[in-house]
């Protein structure tokens, strides 16, 4: 199994240049990018894991998410926005596997075998079941923008600056989202 965070970087001989020293001229440093990963390690995994549907791609994910900010972290010039880096950075991951997935499943001669029953659980399981399948029925913004909201607990304008959207679009994804997972787990029940 894959660490879910990196191990630590060896100290500095005396006298050579520190990441703080960088960090001032551009970008957060690699100390604190790596602590807001570790703090915040479970939700962006679940954040990846409303998005796509299998653990070991949402760890992979995660885990490119904080390479891609690592190696890019001269350009996160507010290093309170680190988390926000990593949040968006998941979410793209997380829409290129999908991506990948329709296009193998599009290649695919054969169709795939149904999901598991959901009788094997408990009525808990059978809900989740259901709304994550009333999630996966929604528009692409649409779902992304009540994961944000309502697993990542992120405000409107959070979710705004994450998803480079309007205020006013993410109120109307919201909304239009809530209805049709309201429509969806109604028919269902």
């Amino acid at each position: 199994m894959i660490a879910p965070w990196p191990a630590a970087r060896p100290a500095r001989l005396h006298g050579q240049r520190g990441d703080t020293d960088d960090a001032m001229a551009a970008g957060t440093t690699v100390d604190h990018l790596t602590e807001t990963y570790r703090a915040h390690y479970k939700s962006l995994l679940g954040l990846a894991a409303l998005l796509l549907d299998d653990t070991a791609s949402c760890e992979d994910v995660v885990q490119e998410a904080f390479i891609r900010v690592h190696s890019a972290r001269k350009r996160v010039r507010d290093p309170e926005k680190t988390l926000a880096y990593l949040r968006q950075t998941v979410v793209n991951l997380s829409r290129s596997a999908l991506r990948r997935r329709i296009l193998g499943l599009k290649l695919l001669s054969k169709p795939m075998p149904d999901m598991a029953s959901a009788e094997e659980g408990a009525y808990e399981q059978l809900e989740r079941d259901q709304l994550i399948q009333a999630m996966r029925g929604l528009q692409r913004r649409q779902r992304e923008v009540l994961v944000l909201r309502y697993f990542a607990d992120m405000t409107e304008a959070q979710v705004a600056e994450v998803l480079g959207l309007s205020l006013g679009s993410v109120k109307a994804y919201g909304s239009r989202g809530i209805a049709a997972l309201r429509t969806a787990m109604e028919t269902t029940s």
